[in-house]
This record gives C-alpha cells, sequence and structure tokens, in this order.
C-alpha cells in the first residue's frame, strides 16, 4: 500500500479515483496501520484507525462506520473500495452508488465484461451470474455456467456470466447485518465472503461495470501498474446520474 514508484502511494491513487467519481461527499481512509493513517493525512484524506483482527474489508468498513455514526454521520450509502485496485474507473463507481436510486437495494457491487477465455477459466477471477433483473445468484471461482449433457462450449462472451469486482456498496442497516453474520457454508466452500449474505437470504444487486480493474497483490502486479501509469493520464470525473444525493454518500477503503 505505501509503494509510492509513481510518486504517490499505491492506495492513493485509488481515493483519487474514488474522489474522481463525484459520486462520494465523504473519502475515509479505513486502516489498522499508523503509516498509512498518516500518508493519507498527509496526502488531505481523512483517515480512521481500525483493529488489526478483522475477518474481512466489510469488518473494517463496519467498525470505520460505527465510529463515525456515533459522531452523528450519516449516509444513504457506505461503499467498500479496497485500497489495492488503484486503477478503479470513477464512472464504475459512480454507477454502484447510482444503483440505489431504485427502490428496494440495499447491497450492490459491479461486474464486467470477460476480456478472454482464460479469466472465465482463471479460479483467482470471481464470476457471477444474476437473475433477469440483475440480482446476484451466486458467484464462483468456478467457470460457471457449466456446459453439461453434450452441449457445445460457448465462448463467455455468450454466456450470462460476468467477471465481479469487489465494491461492495451497502445501507448502513445492510452493512451492520452482513458484519454480523457469521461464516456460511458456501463461503467456506469458494472463500468468497459475499455468499454468507447470499445464504442469509441477502440480495446482491449487480451494476454494470465497463472494465475490470487490475488489482494489485504481486510485485509483478505492482511493475505492471507503475508501466501503465507512465503512459496513461490520470482518472477523469464522472457523472453519477440517479437520484442518490451525494452529499449523503460515504465511500471507505479498507
Amino acid at each position: 500500500m505505501l509503494l509510492a514508484e509513481t510518486g504517490r502511494c499505491l492506495f492513493l491513487h485509488t481515493a483519487d479515483a474514488v474522489r474522481a467519481s463525484g459520486a462520494f461527499a465523504r473519502i475515509v481512509i479505513a486502516t489498522d496501520a499508523p503509516e498509512i493513517a498518516d500518508a493519507a493525512r498527509e496526502a488531505g484524506f481523512e483517515s480512521a484507525m481500525t483493529r488489526p483482527d478483522h475477518r474481512s474489508g466489510t469488518d473494517r468498513v463496519c467498525e470505520a462506520w460505527l465510529a463515525l455514526a456515533a459522531k452523528g454521520e450519516r449516509a444513504d450509502v457506505v461503499v467498500n473500495v479496497q485500497g489495492d485496485e488503484p486503477e478503479s474507473d470513477p464512472a464504475d463507481l459512480a454507477r454502484v452508488v447510482a444503483v440505489f436510486a431504485q427502490d428496494g437495494v440495499e447491497i450492490a457491487t459491479l461486474a464486467a465484461p470477460f476480456s478472454t477465455e482464460e479469466e472465465w477459466r482463471s479460479p483467482s477471477v470471481v464470476k457471477v451470474v444474476c437473475d433477469a433483473h440483475g440480482s446476484a445468484l451466486y458467484f464462483s471461482r468456478a467457470p460457471i455456467p457449466g456446459r453439461g449433457h453434450g452441449a457445445a462450449p460457448l465462448p463467455p462472451a455468450q454466456l450470462p456470466v460476468r467477471r465481479h469486482i469487489g465494491v461492495y456498496a451497502f445501507t448502513p442497516a445492510a452493512l451492520l447485518r452482513c458484519a454480523a453474520l457469521a461464516p456460511g457454508r458456501l463461503e467456506a466452500a469458494e472463500s468468497l465472503e459475499q455468499l454468507r449474505w447470499l445464504e442469509a437470504g441477502e440480495k446482491i444487486q449487480v451494476a454494470a461495470a465497463s472494465r475490470a480493474p487490475a488489482g494489485i497483490d504481486t510485485r509483478e502486479d505492482y511493475d505492471g501498474f507503475v508501466a501503465r501509469r507512465r503512459t496513461a493520464s490520470g482518472p477523469g470525473a464522472a457523472n453519477p446520474g440517479g437520484r442518490i444525493d451525494p452529499r449523503r454518500t460515504t465511500a471507505r477503503s479498507a
């Protein structure tokens, strides 16, 4: 998170994309590392210290949100943007917020088309299938849906499946419910936290993203990011659209 070979810490690029979306009234860097909190403040971002023993980013975001709510903060939507995705598209972040203009949405995430068949087959790439109304039916590391009974194979572009992007948006009440849930059987099988919510009966609305950002998990990933930054301009602003009042939307970068 503190690598800064672009001249700016990795997590700050993510925070820049969140700010460029124009959809958030308050951006808070939630972390258990004093060094990250210090770097955030030096760059002009608010930070919140959280416990080091959280099982997930959702738990960390929930702690940060509860601390703000105890001081009187109010929001329509709380969004968890993981700090290791510096190439998040600002317009896509705005889209996941705009989904809450629909009646009944309490949890939302993003998904994008696959670029290659290798992505669809890779266990490191999470897939999501949705119902006719855009709610998630299932997330998996396996190449779903399967093609059984002798059916001819189809390229991923023709299958009703998309690549999941790990941005999660909640109403405050839904965030508290999800953070309070015990781990589920499906989550244990796939190592995917969002399956805990589905198994508990929660609905997750899936917004269409233009592309999947490249997460930074290894040194090689970071080197590729640095190379791309040398030839690309910074993120542009986006119009979030919808009826959500951006003055009451809060982002967390875990």
